[in-house]
């Protein structure tokens, strides 16, 4: 059991027999009643992300998670295919399961959300950041640098990511997995 004081980004509670994990949280005290906390919750089987008030000092159910290491291996018909990094078991998940589905690459590193209690995965997170390839891109023209002009461009894994124009095919890109953004070039 915790509290609303306990609260932060990522901690996982037991609300309505479904497990929700907390994107946002805001402590409000007003004026006039009592202090509340506003959050936005993640629901974890389905992904869909909810507005729900709790007032202050309210217990709330803590669900017990564990984040293990693994390497992606393949994807075919089945699923995802995943390796755990100390023990070598093998295991597959759905691909509603894992953030950002379009940027793994094969020997990528992520973690797997795991309950506790039940022994099942919840979701499965990429770094924040990975290092791709362009396989093809559109050359860019000269001179049109003036405004923050952007082209599409092929990673290795098939996703279409937007980059500057000065971006050509070859070169190696940092990609934010949160929202699928071009964010540096890689030397």
């Amino acid at each position: 059991m915790a509290t609303t004081s306990d609260f932060r980004n990522g901690l996982c509670l037991e609300l309505n027999n479904e497990l929700y994990t907390i994107v946002e949280f805001q402590h409000v005290k007003p004026g006039k009643g009592g202090a509340f906390v506003r959050t936005k919750l993640k629901n974890l089987k389905t992904g869909k992300v909810l507005s729900h008030t709790f007032n202050a000092g309210v217990k709330v159910n803590v669900a017990r998670v564990e984040r293990r290491p693994y390497q992606f291996l393949y994807k075919d018909d089945l699923g995802y295919h995943f390796m755990h990094s100390h023990t070598f078991e093998q295991i597959s998940l759905e691909e509603h399961l894992i953030n950002a589905p379009q940027l793994l690459k094969e020997g990528q590193e992520v973690e797997i959300v795991y309950h506790v209690d039940s022994e099942t995965p919840l979701s499965c997170e990429l770094p924040p950041f990975v290092d791709l390839e362009v396989t093809y891109t559109e050359p860019g023209a000269k001179g049109d640098t003036a405004t923050n002009a952007l082209k599409a461009a092929t990673v290795e894994t098939g996703a279409v990511v937007n980059v500057p124009l000065f971006i050509d095919t070859g070169e190696k890109i940092r990609v934010d997995t949160r929202n699928n953004t071009y964010s540096e070039r890689v030397k």
